[in-house]
């Protein structure tokens, strides 16, 4: 193995579960302070117009991790029992034979670790998904919904339970503390971090709620929880000061999809839709960049497009590294925004498929709802279903909330970006 470059910068990607980009303080939120956030966005690049690739959890992760969408990976939804996963058309886990952001470090020099929330394969009564250490990672501290969990947080085959040695409370402080060990050891050579917490996706239970159970979906359990993640990060930050590593790391805060339950659409900045809908409030998401050493602080980009497959090749080119031999990727090098040098106009297309059949899970409400398959084209976003059926097209620069329809009005766009979703999902689609 080659050794990373002393220069090299340090990555650190912050990926937390259920996050909607109206639930921080620097993109509006106001349920309540979260200075420490709020501090990455002041001191880096806040992106308004990042997509998550997916609405939900899974297909959402291993699109961040290989660069692909997930309907090229078989991953179409939250990775369930294997009864579920194949009435969803989906495989039980991302192979290992795909392409890892993670890998592409670990060839490079970098010591790597992932810890926090996995949800790309194990678990469940899927026991044959490969070891975290096959996608590039040295070491992982990881969840119930994974290969091989760490025991002091899976008591039971549940998001938590009260039996757990680290109680649900507890477990961002944990993984902050795990990820200072990890940085501590690696401080004198360059490393590259998962720091996936899992607190803000239900149930809430802050310390104060650990017997109400009635209350544990509430916004009265949500804002404590919220308030805790702010300080945890908090202490991340204060640890790389403390450190000197502040200069050369490159933090990427982000989320995997949008929020559940939304409260009446406040924790979307009152886009439309939420977790599991491909309308914004689903797959927009907060997209913090902090890297002292290369980005002036204090910016804000509203134009870039950008898209969490558009990561792994751009990381690789800030870091100076190779990616892997052979790598396909669906993003495309986006470098030149992330680092605030301009305000890049994306050259390919982004697109989405969600909720194919009856049996994903959908929105309760009937508004939020989107077709299953969408696509953004320049400042052109099309929803549609693959039977060409309720199509809908938006202008995201005057109207990001979708509330007008103009596909009659531009009828040979609309059908040309129904043609291309369209083809794409049916030449994509997983055979049996």
């Amino acid at each position: 193995m080659v050794n990373a470059k002393k220069e090299s910068p340090n990555v650190i990607v912050i990926y937390i579960d259920d996050m909607g980009i109206g639930d921080i303080g620097c993109y509006g939120g106001r349920f309540v302070p979260t200075p420490n956030i709020d501090r990455l966005a002041a001191e880096g690049l806040v992106f308004s117009q990042y997509y998550s690739a997916a609405p939900v959890s899974s297909p959402s992760r291993c699109a961040l991790t290989t660069g692909r969408f997930p309907l090229a990976l078989g991953i179409n939804t939250f990775l369930e029992k294997k009864a579920a996963n194949k009435r969803c058309e989906q495989r039980d886990y991302l192979a290992a034979s795909n392409f890892s952001m993670a890998r592409a470090f670990q060839n490079a020099g970098y010591e790597t670790a992932h810890i926090g929330k996995w949800h790309m394969g194990g678990g469940r009564d899927v026991k044959n998904a490969p070891s975290i250490y096959e996608y590039g990672f040295d070491e992982y501290v990881s969840t119930y919904e994974s290969p091989d969990p760490d025991p002091v947080l899976t008591a039971t085959d549940w998001i938590w339970s009260a039996k757990d040695s680290i109680k649900r409370w507890k477990r961002t402080e944990y993984f902050v503390d795990r990820s200072i060990d990890f940085i501590r050891r690696n401080k004198d050579r360059a490393f590259f971090l998962n720091l996936w917490p899992d607190d803000m996706h239900t149930p809430w239970v802050p310390e104060s709620f650990a017997n109400q159970k009635r209350m544990w979906n509430d916004e009265k359990a949500f804002i404590p929880v919220l308030k805790e993640l702010d300080y945890q990060i908090g202490r991340l930050l204060d640890a790389l000061d403390e450190m000197q590593l502040t200069e050369n790391t490159l933090i990427i805060f982000s989320s995997d999809n949008g929020p559940s339950p939304s409260f009446d659409a406040l924790r979307t900045a009152r886009l439309r839709g939420t977790k599991n809908s491909l309308f914004e409030g689903g797959i927009r998401m907060p997209f913090i960049i902090r890297y002292p050493k290369k980005i002036q602080k204090g910016i804000v980009n509203d134009k870039t497009v950008l898209c969490s497959v558009d990561l792994y090749p751009s990381l690789c080119s800030i870091a100076g590294i190779k990616k892997e031999k052979g790598y396909k990727g669906d993003g495309e090098d986006m470098s030149d925004a992330l680092l605030g040098k301009k305000q890049t106009v994306r050259k390919k297309d982004l697109m989405w498929d969600f909720g194919r059949n009856k049996y994903f899970m959908f929105p309760k409400s009937k508004y939020d709802k989107s077709p299953h398959l969408a696509i953004r084209h320049g400042k052109w976003k099309l929803l549609v279903n693959s039977d060409g059926t309720d199509m809908q097209l938006y202008n995201m620069d005057v109207d990001k909330y979708e509330l007008n329809n103009v596909a009659h009005s531009y009828p040979k766009l609309a059908e040309e970006l129904k043609n291309k979703v369209c083809n794409w999902f049916s030449e994509n689609r997983m055979q049996d």
